[in-house]
């Protein structure tokens, strides 16, 4: 089983990536092939809006360093993108690397279903991880990108949420999340 990480902190000791490391610890374990992307250590730019992915190749035509993580998920069973949230959102780098995913949609996506690249099926895990409290704060976030990436055809999509985490120590971050992402690698392997 072919899993792709993706790591939308700047940070590379991050709360975010703490979660992400025992999800793959636990999925190596069982025999899963990891390939892991840090996106603050890449040079991209976002979706230019040029639509050649449409109109010229099936692909983005971007040649930067997101050009092999693009490859990556599309060859990917299972998808891991990871993100604190920052100012109500998730990171800048994760929302760069999701808009060139723009690629991933036919042309006729919008009237001509299925609407996906991708091969399918695909099941992701979304980890958000916040310093704030209140877990009613900031619950829109996964029900937005959730419908995005079911529109890209990813109908299996999981929330591993952190909220009051300290980003100082993500050695204090709730048994319970760390138990759910490795629960969650673990039903991976379970047939």
């Amino acid at each position: 089983m072919k899993i792709t990480a993706i790591l939308g902190s700047p940070r590379s000791k991050s709360n975010s990536a703490f979660i992400v490391k025992k999800f793959l610890e636990r999925a190596v374990k069982l025999g899963g092939e990891v390939t892991e992307f840090e996106l603050n250590k890449l040079s991209y730019k976002g979706c230019q809006g040029c639509y050649a992915c449409k109109t010229k190749l099936e692909e983005c035509i971007l040649q930067d360093d997101l050009t092999k993580v693009l490859k990556s998920v599309k060859e990917a069973d299972v998808l891991l993108f990871a993100s604190p949230v920052y100012f109500g959102d998730i990171t800048a780098q994760l929302k760069g690397f999701i808009d060139r995913t723009f690629s991933f949609f036919k042309p006729d996506f919008l009237t001509n279903p299925p609407s996906t690249r991708l091969k399918l099926p695909k099941k992701l895990f979304f980890v958000i991880t916040q310093g704030f409290p209140d877990p009613k704060m900031y619950a829109d976030i996964f029900p937005r990108y959730e419908r995005c990436f079911n529109l890209m055809g990813i109908e299996d999509v999981v929330l591993i949420r952190g909220c009051d985490l300290n980003a100082d120590d993500p050695g204090l971050i709730p048994a319970s999340v760390i138990q759910q992402a490795e629960d969650e690698a673990a039903k991976l392997f379970k047939a």
